[in-house]
């Protein structure tokens, strides 16, 4: 095991991070070192609002009701490490740009699309991808193109139902199973679905969980 891998425990969550670089071209990428897992989405699934519960820091991840206004790559890491050398974070979370929206010219839609993919194809620390499904609509006719993209890069990929507490409880189970089984044959797909509510903090410590194991992979 290797001292970064040692440092992935649980208490991570709960020291400040901070964003690092926004990436708006492969070439702007960090150095690859620390493993890495990125989180794709419709626009205004709430991935921001996911990240900040994870971390426990309102207004890290910038929140918007305009889609498509997460243009870039974002990057964040735990803080109190200088990036040289070896004194390298033992993590980074990836907050890639939503898709779905409709509201942006083509050029820039095209632009961000290409941006991702190029990322999730030729990234080596990329762990694992996290895609999030509004629970309230479940998997959507994009997601589904999203999904077949994912397996035909080979990037492990696992589905992340928000907003749960939208839906009652027993529609929360429903969904779960009803999603299971619409990924299983998808090769690249984890078999286990998460349910999430970054309002009510349902979910959290399960995504948080998934994250540490994926990143020691």
């Amino acid at each position: 095991m290797t001292e970064t891998v040692a440092t992935l425990e649980p208490g991570l969550f709960k020291r400040p991070w901070v964003f690092i670089r926004g990436v708006p071209d492969m070439k702007f990428l960090p150095p690859e070192g620390p493993p890495e897992v990125a989180f794709a989405g419709r626009s205004n699934v709430g991935k921001s609002s996911l990240i900040n519960a994870l971390l426990e820091q309102k207004g890290l991840a910038r929140t918007s009701n305009t889609p498509g206004r997460t243009q870039e790559l974002n990057y964040f890491v735990p803080e109190g490490f200088s990036g040289e050398g070896g004194d390298l974070p033992p993590i980074a979370l990836v907050d890639m740009p939503g898709y779905g929206f409709a509201q942006a010219p083509k050029e820039q839609v095209d632009r961000w699309t290409k941006l991702v993919f190029d990322y999730l194809k030729g990234r080596v620390t990329l762990k694992r991808v996290y895609l999030l499904i509004d629970g309230r609509h479940g998997i959507m006719k994009r997601d589904e193109e999203v999904m077949a993209l994912l397996d035909k890069a080979a990037v492990s990929y696992q589905v992340v139902l928000t907003k749960a507490d939208k839906l009652k409880t027993p529609g929360v189970g429903r969904l779960l199973g009803e999603t299971v089984e619409r990924i299983k044959k998808r090769p690249a797909a984890f078999p286990e679905v998460l349910a999430t509510s970054s309002e009510k903090g349902e979910g959290i410590d399960d995504v948080r969980t998934a994250i540490l194991t994926a990143a020691r992979s």
